[in-house]
């Protein structure tokens, strides 16, 4: 099946403190699946991946505060705020107990979205993401501590800029979205005990060769109840959470490989 095939919707919904998200959504039926990008990501970034992911069910890929299409408003630019906006959408989409999909930033706002507010999450897909800020490489934090709009004239020259310049209601944004993305980047986190507590059933999702190391993500996959028993014989003590780790990949390229849309039918079901 291809796009062409698939029905299309596109709008934009009520989030908190005035912003409006945009969203677009792919296919219909099923359990919808709300996607969201990595930092300064548009839904064009997904490429095909939604419509790998959009052959069984509804697929709703948004842009956060700041983002493509979604204009930027002055309010607190936090993890909670941006999961808070993604639970206003799933509730004025009428979407139901949805399940979330993340990558990097995004998974940051989809997990915080599942411990805010559980009740509209059916499943979590995580994908390339610690559930604390040390959980990163070291060189990634030293990264994430020079984002800035002192690096903009660099960010100019990338697909990444042209894609966010093409769509936004103010092209000349980028600089505060940058200086916006450093500090929440740089604020620290730990999520663990909430994780602890998380109900949905997750699926962890990294490359072997990610920004998160795969001790990480073990230990990740612990606090959900992964990976503490044999499953035995027949599967029983398996736990409802999930880890996949895909050979070959990297924290660039695991959301659009094709391996991974196959992970996550399985897991979502």
């Amino acid at each position: 099946m291809t796009t062409t095939d698939l029905r299309v919707d596109e709008g934009y919904a009520p989030g908190t403190g005035g912003v409006q998200v945009y969203w677009r959504s792919l296919g219909e039926g099923g359990t919808p699946l709300v996607v969201v990008h990595g930092g300064f990501g548009v839904v064009e970034a997904f490429g095909d991946v939604l419509d790998r992911l959009a052959t069984g069910r509804r697929v709703v890929a948004v842009e956060l505060q700041g983002h493509g299409r979604t204009a930027d408003v002055d309010r607190l630019f936090s993890w909670d705020v941006l999961a808070d906006d993604v639970a206003a959408l799933v509730r004025s989409l009428d979407l139901g107990a949805a399940d979330l999909m993340g990558h990097s930033l995004g998974d940051g706002v989809c997990l915080r979205a599942a411990i805010r507010h559980p009740e509209v999450v059916r499943r979590l897909v995580v994908v390339s993401a610690p559930c604390r800020r040390d959980g990163w490489f070291p060189e990634v934090l030293a990264g994430m501590g020079q984002v800035g709009s002192a690096g903009f004239e660099m960010m100019r020259q990338t697909p990444m800029y042209a894609a966010y310049a093409a769509v936004a209601p103010d092209p000349d944004g980028f600089p505060v979205l940058m200086d916006k993305t450093g500090a929440l980047l740089r604020t620290p986190y730990d999520w663990t005990e909430e994780v602890r507590g998380i109900t949905a059933p997750v699926l962890l999702a990294y490359g072997d060769a990610d920004s998160v190391p795969p001790a990480h993500a073990a230990e990740f996959y612990a606090l959900l109840g992964g990976g503490l028993r044999d499953a035995g014989w027949d599967g029983s003590g398996r736990s409802a959470s999930r880890l996949a780790v895909l050979p070959g990949r990297t924290h660039y390229d695991v959301f659009s490989s094709p391996e991974l849309a196959g992970v996550v039918d399985g897991f979502l079901g």
